[in-house]
C-alpha cells in the first residue's frame, strides 16, 4: 500500500515536470512569436511598407521636354510636339504573342512594319522596353487607349518630340536628333541620365553641340497598380525641367532666301556683321529634311540623300576646303603694301601670260590688261599682276598676313567637331608636311588663289568682314549672349600695321563691283543704301590643257564635273559698311556670272531688315 502511494507521488512528479517543461517551451515559444512580430511590424515596418509599396507602385520617367532654337526675332527654328508612343515590356506580358498580333491588327500594321518590332523585341533584353510604335496618330492612339482592358504589360505614352517648321533651310547649322543610341549614352552624361526609351538627341550641328543644355530633365510619374499590374491610379507627378531654349544671331529670311539662290546648286551662303561678328545666315546646298531622321529615316529616303552626287550631307560651309580663286586678291595685295613690296604706283604691264623659267602662266584674259596698277588689277581681277607682287612678296609673308585675317584657322573654335582648318601653305609647311622643297611657280600661283591654298566659305566671309571693318579682329559667334555685346571700333584689335593700307584695298575692291570693266559691274546697286563692294573669283578644278584654252569652251559645254568654282565675297552698304558675305557655287562657272548677282539680292534684303534687327541690339553703328 505504501509502495503504491509511493509510486503515485513519482508518476505525479513527472507530470508535473513535463507539463512544466511543455509549458515553459510554448511560453518561450510564444515570447519568440512575439517578439518577431514586434520585430517586423514596429522595427522592420518602413522596409517591408517600402518593399510593399514597390509590388504596388510603379515609378515612369518620361522623355524630358527639349530646349527650343529661335533665330534673332524670336520665331521658332527647332521647336517640340506631342508625339503618340506605344511602348511594350514583354517580360510584363503574360501572353506576349497575343498581344502583339492583337496589337498588329489595332494598328492595321504592314508586314514590313510587323517584321521590324518582331526583330526589335529579339534584340532587347525581356525586361527593356519595346517601342512598338513611337509617332501614332491620335486616332490610332485613342483606339489603343480603348482596348487597354485586353492588353496587359502594354503602355500608351505621350511623348515629346522634335519639329523642324522650316525644314531642309536651317538643317546643316541646327543639324538633327534621332533615338539616342550606346554611344550617346556612354560619351554625355546628360544623356545617360535622363534616358529613357525612344529618347530624342543631337546628331549633329548645334543640337549636337548644346546637347548637355538642350536635353532637360525627366518628369516622373508614380501610380498604383493591381495583382495584375494595371494601373489603378495616379499617386504623384513630378514635373522635370525643360531644357535651355537658345537664340541665334540667324536671320530666318535671310537664311530662307540663302536657300532659295542655291536652289539645284551645290554651294554655300554666308552673312555676317562685320562689327559684331553676328552670323546673320549660314546655309549649305543642297540640303535635306531633317524631320526625316527624327523617327528613323526610311530606306529609301536615306539612299535618295546618300547616293545624291551634290554631297547634301557635307556641310559645305565648315567642311568645305576651296581653292579662293581671286578672292584671294584683297590679301594679296594687303600684304604687299604691308610689308613696302609695292605701293598705289607700282605697275605690271599685262601681256596676257608670263614665262618663267620655262612655265607659262596665263591671266584669264587672253589678250591682256595692258599697264595696270594695283586699283586696276584689282578692279580687272589681272592675273599677271597678282603673278608678279606674290613673286616679290614671298609665299611666308602673304601667309603670315591670311593668317591674320581668318584663313588657316578654325572660325568657330571647338564650336562644330566637323569643321575644317583649310590650309594657308608656307616654305615650312611643305617641308613639314611633303619633304620638299618650295618653288617659286607655287608662290605665283598662290597669289591667284591656286596651289596647294584652300580656304572655306566662313573662312572668306570673315576676311572679308575684317577688310570691311577696318581691318579688326572679330569674332564670329552664332549664340546670342548677354556676354558678347556690341563695342566701339577702337576696342578692337587691329590686323594692320598701316590703316591707310585698308582703305586702299576697300576702295579697290569698290572698283571691282561699281566701275566700267569691274569684273563684277554687272551686279552693282547704284543705290547708296544697298551699294556694295566685291570682289570675285573663279577657282579651277583642273588643269587647263592648251587644247581646251584653245577651245575656249563656254562654262555649258564643259562636263558638270570638270567646270570652275564661282566665288563671290563682298562687304556693303559701301559708305557705311555693316555686313560680309562669302559666296561659293561649286562647278559654277564664273564668279562673275553665277555667284555675285546672288549678292544682289541678298544685300537688298539684308540691308532692309537692318533697322528692325538694330531695334532689338545694344548699339547702333549706322542709319540705313
Amino acid at each position: 500500500m505504501i509502495n503504491s502511494s509511493s509510486d503515485n507521488v513519482k508518476k505525479l512528479n513527472s507530470i508535473n515536470r513535463r507539463m512544466f517543461i511543455t509549458g515553459s517551451l510554448k511560453f518561450f515559444v510564444m515570447i519568440g512569436i512575439v517578439s518577431r512580430l514586434f520585430f517586423l511590424q514596429v522595427k522592420e515596418n518602413k522596409k517591408y511598407l517600402t518593399l510593399s509599396d514597390k509590388n504596388r507602385i510603379r515609378e515612369w520617367k518620361l522623355a524630358p521636354v527639349r530646349g527650343e532654337f529661335h533665330d534673332y526675332f524670336g520665331n521658332v527654328i527647332a521647336g517640340n510636339f506631342e508625339a503618340y508612343q506605344l511602348h511594350v515590356i514583354p517580360e510584363q506580358v503574360e501572353d506576349f504573342r497575343y498581344v502583339i498580333y492583337r496589337l498588329r491588327d489595332l494598328l492595321e500594321l504592314s508586314d514590313t512594319e510587323f517584321k521590324k518590332v518582331l526583330k526589335k523585341k529579339n534584340e532587347i533584353k525581356p525586361w527593356e522596353t519595346l517601342i512598338v510604335s513611337d509617332n501614332l496618330s491620335w486616332q490610332k492612339f485613342s483606339k489603343i487607349n480603348n482596348h487597354l482592358y485586353d492588353l496587359n504589360g502594354v503602355k500608351p505614352v505621350i511623348s515629346i518630340s522634335r519639329n523642324y517648321p522650316f525644314k531642309e533651310n536651317f538643317t546643316h547649322l541646327i543639324g538633327y536628333v534621332s533615338q539616342a543610341n550606346q554611344d550617346d549614352i556612354e560619351s554625355t552624361q546628360a544623356i545617360k541620365k535622363n534616358f529613357v526609351p525612344g529618347l530624342k538627341v543631337g546628331k549633329i550641328g548645334l543640337e549636337k553641340t548644346f546637347e548637355e543644355k538642350l536635353i532637360g530633365t525627366n518628369d516622373i510619374e508614380r501610380y498604383e497598380v493591381n495583382a495584375y499590374g494595371r494601373r489603378i491610379s495616379q499617386l504623384e507627378f513630378q514635373k522635370g525641367e525643360k531644357g535651355k531654349t537658345l537664340r541665334l544671331t540667324i536671320d530666318t529670311e535671310v537664311q530662307k532666301l540663302s536657300n532659295e539662290l542655291l536652289k539645284d546648286k551645290a554651294g554655300s551662303i554666308c552673312v555676317m556683321d562685320i562689327y559684331t561678328g553676328a552670323v546673320i545666315a549660314m546655309h549649305s546646298s543642297p540640303s535635306f529634311d531633317p524631320n526625316l531622321f527624327v523617327f528613323g529615316i526610311s530606306q529609301d529616303d536615306w539612299q535618295l540623300i546618300r547616293n545624291n552626287p551634290m554631297k547634301p550631307l557635307v556641310n559645305k560651309t565648315l567642311q568645305g576646303n576651296y581653292s579662293p580663286g581671286s578672292t584671294i586678291k584683297p590679301i594679296v595685295a594687303l600684304s604687299a603694301l604691308e610689308n613696302g613690296i609695292v605701293n598705289t604706283n607700282f605697275t605690271v604691264r599685262c601681256t596676257g601670260k608670263t614665262e618663267m623659267y620655262g612655265q607659262t602662266y596665263h591671266c584669264w584674259k587672253k589678250k591682256g590688261h595692258g599697264y595696270v596698277s594695283l586699283r586696276n588689277a584689282m578692279k580687272q581681277s589681272c592675273d599677271t599682276y597678282f603673278y608678279e607682287i606674290a613673286r616679290k612678296l614671298g609665299v611666308d609673308r602673304l601667309s603670315e598676313t591670311a593668317k591674320k585675317f581668318g584663313l588657316g584657322e578654325k572660325v568657330f573654335g571647338d564650336l562644330f567637331d566637323i569643321e575644317k582648318k583649310g590650309l594657308i601653305p608656307n616654305t615650312q609647311w611643305k617641308k613639314n608636311a611633303l619633304g620638299k622643297g618650295w618653288l617659286l611657280g607655287e608662290t605665283i600661283i598662290t597669289g591667284i588663289g591656286q596651289g596647294y591654298i584652300q580656304t572655306t566659305p566662313i573662312q572668306l566671309c570673315l576676311m572679308t568682314a575684317q577688310i570691311a571693318n577696318g581691318g579688326y579682329k572679330i569674332y564670329p559667334h552664332l549664340v546670342v549672349d548677354d556676354k558678347v555685346k556690341d563695342q566701339p571700333i577702337d576696342k578692337f584689335t587691329p590686323l594692320y600695321k598701316n590703316s591707310k593700307n585698308i582703305k586702299i584695298i576697300q576702295d579697290a575692291i569698290f572698283g571691282s563691283t561699281n566701275e566700267v570693266m569691274g569684273t563684277s559691274y554687272r551686279s552693282r546697286i547704284d543705290n547708296p543704301k544697298y551699294q556694295f563692294a566685291g570682289k570675285t573669283g573663279t577657282a579651277q578644278v583642273k588643269k587647263i590643257t592648251e587644247e581646251e584654252r584653245e577651245l575656249d569652251l563656254k562654262t555649258f559645254q564643259i562636263p558638270y564635273e570638270q567646270r570652275d568654282h564661282a566665288l563671290y565675297v563682298a562687304f556693303g552698304p559701301y559708305k557705311n559698311p555693316r555686313y560680309a558675305l562669302s559666296v561659293i557655287v561649286e562647278h559654277g562657272g564664273n564668279g562673275s556670272t553665277t555667284a555675285a548677282p546672288m549678292a544682289t539680292k541678298l544685300f537688298k534684303l539684308i540691308i532692309d531688315r537692318h533697322k528692325i534687327r538694330e531695334s532689338l541690339g545694344n548699339k547702333k553703328y549706322l542709319e540705313i
